[in-house]
């Protein structure tokens, strides 16, 4: 172990406490081993989680513990916070028709227990994430376009039989349908790369608990889970020293369940946490500083959806007149004035194509959206029907509500608006009921027509249960051209602009922020910058001071 003498040697009292020793402790009873102890515990991630989780497999998909699956388990490739994809497992990729592709493993890929990661282990990982008992909430996301995988999901099959492993080091995958960015698809952790045997049965279905220490699993990460309380709610990771990337920084990562974000936010002002799993207050930029919610801008956005097919919405010139009697600008400024997000006037965000798209941002006019309103069929205020927002739960969230209801009063005379939290209760036919749905739209991969495809085309949730049913053949023709260019073929994108300003003629949404992907971490945490996927990009990188 090497550490700098000259470092450790003058440490106060108070500074030792603030690098977690107990405060009985005295440097002086240990001597030299004190300072070891300290070079280690500086080295230490201490997480606040809020929610007792009873459930850490790293083949779920999504939720509040996938945040971390970039600590303990490999993927095959991965994007960085800047949205370039980088290798990981796979060392390359390549397909001739967008239809077979294959993927060469790294020799140096092992596990933590030195064996090496074989395609037959990235097969059975896969294969044990498509399983429907295995509840994953987004493996159709990167394996639904694999053979086999239509079969997995209905639950007459258990293999992917589109998936071939020639050798230990090469993996084939053969898809139902073309897709240029299938290998876009796989870079993230949402079905992480296992030791299939210890976490698949012989009857295909996932070993309950396998990833326990208990049951002496190996991991593909740069950490290893050697502890886990769920009762108390305390799990600890320290490093795999046989990660065949770099060798992590940090000594340790605990996490701990702290339900209360008041008690949190307090624990990591004192210096007892540095890291919170997802922290969404209010006053987040006041309590912890910038750097804590800072981060990279994701492609994802949130934004006030209109359901087209509820009176008033049914009526163009009624959902013209709402957005532009809404200042946008100060919108922004009353729901996140310190950021960390950006104001946004298009749904498309950090994908390329985003920039220069050609949407042309929706102006705010009173005098023109009053006029519109009376040219309407409803004639005025008066004949309007009561307007209902749903998703309006947390504190930002209500106040970029209240100020569209507020302008809505100033400038068109409507105060008949009502607001609920609860947007799940409105789906399918109670959809309805509601005018106005609070939602996010995105994508996992870097693409501007995967991000459209989810948000505003008819097969799309989005457009289907937010939107009231929209359907808009501009835009669904252009997007299924799009969809067979190549990733770097310039009419993918073209097109993916071009679907965009078809949808932005219907006037169906007021735009409101580009979501950044907070580090939720002190400025004295290093390299806990997250990607597109949620993930911490590089977690060997994370230091502490």
């Amino acid at each position: 172990m090497s550490f700098d003498q000259s470092d450790k040697t003058n440490l106060s009292r108070r500074n030792a406490l603030k690098l977690g020793l107990a405060a009985s402790v005295g440097l002086t009873v240990f001597g030299m081993n004190a300072r070891i102890v300290l070079a280690d515990e500086g080295q230490v991630l201490k997480v606040a989680h809020p929610a007792f989780d009873q459930d850490w497999s790293p083949l779920r998909g999504g939720g509040r513990t996938f945040r971390w699956n970039s600590i303990w388990w490999a993927s095959p490739m991965y994007f960085d916070s800047q949205g370039n994809i980088k290798p990981y497992v796979f060392t390359s990729w390549e397909s001739a028709d967008n239809t077979v592709w294959t993927f060469k493993i790294d020799p140096k890929a092992v596990f933590s227990d030195g064996s090496k990661i074989t395609s037959a282990d990235v097969k059975g990982s896969w294969e044990v994430a498509s399983m429907p008992n295995t509840k994953s909430q987004r493996a159709d996301q990167v394996l639904s376009k694999v053979k086999g995988y239509a079969e997995i999901a209905a639950g007459s099959g258990n293999e992917l039989t589109g998936v071939a492993t020639p050798d230990e080091g090469t993996v084939v995958v053969t898809l139902a349908a073309a897709d240029p960015i299938f290998f876009m698809r796989l870079a993230n952790h949402i079905a992480p790369i296992t030791k299939a045997s210890q976490s698949r049965g012989s009857d295909g279905e996932e070993i309950i608990d396998w990833y326990k220490p208990e049951n002496k699993p190996v991991f593909s990460g740069p950490f290893k889970l050697t502890a886990i309380d769920i009762d108390a709610g305390k799990i600890t990771f320290e490093p795999n020293e046989n990660f065949f990337g770099q060798k992590p920084k940090l000594a340790r990562i605990d996490i701990t369940s702290i339900e209360d974000n008041v008690t949190a936010t307090s624990l990591i002002k004192s210096g007892e946490f540095n890291a919170h799993t997802e922290l969404v207050t209010s006053t987040i930029i006041q309590d912890l500083g910038p750097e804590f919610s800072a981060g990279p801008l994701i492609p994802t956005s949130q934004h006030f959806w209109f359901n087209i097919s509820r009176a008033p919405m049914d009526d163009p010139k009624v959902r013209q007149a709402l957005i532009m009697a809404v200042d946008r600008d100060s919108l922004f400024k009353a729901s996140y004035p310190d950021g960390p997000h950006r104001k946004a006037d298009q749904i498309l965000n950090s994908v390329p194509g985003a920039d220069n798209s050609g949407f042309e941002p929706f102006p705010y006019d009173p005098a023109a959206a009053k006029k519109l309103l009376a040219e309407s069929s409803y004639g005025g205020p008066e004949r309007l029907p009561k307007i209902l927002f749903v998703g309006i739960s947390a504190p930002a969230i209500q106040a970029a509500a209240q100020f569209i209801a507020e302008q809505w009063r100033q400038n068109l005379g409507i105060t008949a608006v009502d607001m609920k939290p609860q947007q799940d209760s409105y789906s399918g036919p109670d959809q309805n009921s509601v005018q106005i749905f609070r939602d996010d739209v995105g994508t996992r991969v870097p693409d501007a027509v995967s991000y459209l495809t989810g948000s505003i085309a008819s097969t799309s949730s989005n457009a289907q249960n937010k939107l009231g049913g929209y359907k808009n053949d501009k835009v669904d023709s252009a997007l299924a051209e799009a969809a067979t260019k190549a990733a770097d073929d310039p009419q993918r994108v073209a097109l993916a602009q071009q679907a965009q300003k078809a949808f932005r003629e219907d006037w169906a949404f007021i735009p409101w922020y580009s979501q950044a992907m907070s580090r939720w971490a002190t400025k004295e945490v290093k390299g806990l910058e997250k990607n597109l996927d949620w993930q911490i990009a590089e977690p060997w990188n994370i230091s502490i001071g």
